[in-house]
């Protein structure tokens, strides 16, 4: 299985840190609410006893001052435990730590029912007590709170009995019975809270999950190279992944929540979602978008999905439910897909097309030697002559197709290795610039800048002359002015600070660079640059660019596009960053099978 990307991993990590933050706070966050809400409701509690003091003194003219002075101390204490609450939670298990806070409620309860002045009973308060440690705590915290007050309640009872405050055996059967009833209390008190927790703990899980999944939904939409976009009945786009935005002619940083009826042009998808709605059932069609003001179109295959969540509420009479439906839609490059088609076609081929190139240049050959004869004999005839020239042409093209193909299987099989070379970058840009200048009469224009004459690099002659010359044929064809030797320009240089760009080379190695002055590149054509068999061309075989990736791989180097300005022009720019040094022999393969 694949390792996740670099990216993917900077976004997942953090993102995991996150939400498990997240679950702990949500996790502690009823503990504390209670905790801090049976320390404030003992703050109450400490003052209704004091109140209760104060209306007992009115009525009935009676008074302890040890009573009041245990309402007192009990006040301050359960203010300072409540300004303590959000700093020092105590640990839901049996220990040391309850004791400040339990074990003072009973002990206060019970001095103030020894310390009593007249008929009043305190010992209903135990409850409180109880109920917190069996919420709060496990169930031996609960049980051994219980048994406490038990063995003190029975205390109590004993010591009225001795100084014969009550009858013994009335006495001792209420407090039997209280006791029990504490007990029952405190297990399905515990019981209860136990069982709200395992229900919140699988909420929070479920949450957690739920959270996670839309995070990496996200990730996988914003990553897709098809357009994806989530669209509601009222033509509002609720979401669209970059893809799709760039399809849309769109910045990746734009907004979302846009209407597709803001542009005229986006009219073909507006009908596709209002006929997927009207229909409620899925869509495929193929539409054409005129991506800018400036015309250029762009074909798209869209697959549209309604999707509907319907909601009824119980208590409602019958009638109709609530529903929001939204259509979702995937939006496919036409080009891109035909593009990969071609690409299955001819990588099916295989050692088929590599064997027909090679029956095909001997009848070329032929077909090119009998048209220049031909030509020779019909050199009184402007118009025949044209037609020679035609012939000739495609005769040529034909041959340059064909020893591209070779060359590809050349390499594949193993044929096609020569060893690197230690050669002066200056020296042989030079010279195969001249060949590549020579080949037609009048000889093509182009400005030289070779500002590396000391650099040696680690390549092959011939194939490094192969490079160049698919570089410039690649830039003639879309140079603006082929009479203006500045439109195209073959420059050479060491270090990155020429280069301001994100593709700029080390400092020690060096490089040069292919300008021409042509119109930018589609970001779709950009994509698939280095692709095989991939033009936007129908006169190219895709192919050009795809061997020079695969030459300067083969020898430690990379070739990389960028949009640059030479002297205030603004043009297109293939950087082949090289490797210095001595050559060092490579058995790495220069080129992968052809495939998808």
């Amino acid at each position: 299985m694949a390792e996740p990307s670099s990216d993917w991993q900077h976004t997942l990590i953090p993102l995991e840190s996150a939400i498990n933050r997240q679950a702990d706070a949500n996790l502690k966050a009823p503990f504390v609410r209670l905790w801090q809400a049976f320390l404030s409701g003992r703050v109450l509690l400490a003052v209704a006893l004091l109140l209760l003091q104060t209306l007992h003194l009115q009525l009935q003219k009676i008074s302890s001052p040890l009573v009041w002075l245990v309402c007192i101390t009990y006040l301050a204490l359960t203010l300072i435990m409540r300004l303590m609450a959000g700093r020092h939670l105590p640990a839901p298990s049996a220990g040391m730590q309850w004791l400040p806070v339990i074990g003072v409620d009973i002990v206060v309860i019970f001095l103030l029912q020894l310390l009593q002045a007249g008929s009043l009973n305190y010992t209903a308060l135990l409850a409180i007590p109880i109920l917190i440690s069996s919420a709060l705590g496990g169930l031996m915290l609960a049980f051994g709170t219980t048994a406490a007050v038990t063995l003190l309640m029975l205390g109590y009872t004993f010591w009225q009995q001795s100084h014969g405050f009550s009858d013994t055996a009335q006495a001792y059967y209420q407090t039997a019975f209280s006791c029990a009833g504490y007990f029952c209390v405190a297990y399905l008190t515990h019981e209860l809270a136990k069982r709200v927790r395992r229900e919140r703990a699988a909420a929070l899980y479920n949450q957690v999950r739920t959270k996670t999944q839309e995070q990496v939904n996200t990730l996988v939409i914003n990553h897709l190279s098809d357009g994806v976009l989530v669209v509601d009945s009222s033509l509002q786009v609720v979401q669209a992944n970059p893809a799709a935005l760039r399809l849309l002619g769109l910045p990746e940083l734009h907004a979302q929540n846009f209407s597709l009826q803001t542009q005229p042009w986006w009219q073909p998808l507006t009908e596709v979602v209002q006929t997927t709605f009207s229909h409620a059932r899925p869509l495929s069609v193929t539409v054409h978008l005129q991506a800018n003001e400036q015309g250029t179109t762009t074909g798209l295959d869209v697959r549209a999905r309604v999707t509907e969540v319907e909601t009824s509420y119980l208590n409602s009479p019958p009638g109709p439910s609530v529903s929001h439906s939204l259509c979702v839609m995937f939006l496919h490059d036409l080009r891109e897909m035909e593009a990969q088609m071609r690409t299955e076609k001819l990588a099916s081929m295989g050692r088929m097309s590599a064997a027909v190139a090679h029956e095909i240049r001997n009848p070329l050959a032929a077909i090119t030697q009998a048209n220049a004869l031909l030509a020779e004999d019909l050199s009184s005839q402007p118009t025949q002559q044209q037609l020679c020239r035609i012939v000739g042409q495609n005769a040529d093209r034909l041959a340059r197709i064909a020893e591209e193909i070779l060359n590809i299987a050349r390499v594949q099989q193993g044929s096609d290795t020569s060893p690197a070379q230690a050669l002066a970058l200056d020296t042989q840009l030079a010279l195969s610039s001249q060949e590549w200048q020579s080949q037609t009469s009048p000889h093509r224009q182009l400005l030289l800048q070779l500002n590396a004459p000391a650099r040696h690099i680690v390549f092959d002659e011939e194939h490094l002359r192969r490079v160049l010359i698919n570089l410039l044929d690649n830039a003639q064809r879309h140079r603006s002015n082929a009479s203006h030797p500045a439109s195209l320009q073959l420059v050479s240089g060491h270090g990155c600070d020429e280069l301001q760009t994100q593709y700029a080379p080390l400092q020690d190695s060096s490089w040069f660079m292919v300008w021409s002055d042509g119109a930018p590149l589609e970001p779709s054509v950009q994509r698939h640059l280095f692709e095989p068999f991939f033009s936007s061309q129908s006169r190219s075989s895709g192919l050009g660019l795809y061997i020079c990736r695969e030459l300067c791989q083969r020898y430690g180097a990379s070739i990389s596009y960028q949009r640059l300005s030479r002297n205030g022009v603004a043009g297109n720019a293939f950087i082949v960053s090289l490797r210095s040094g001595p050559a060092e022999p490579t058995n790495r393969p220069l080129f992968d099978s052809i495939m998808v």
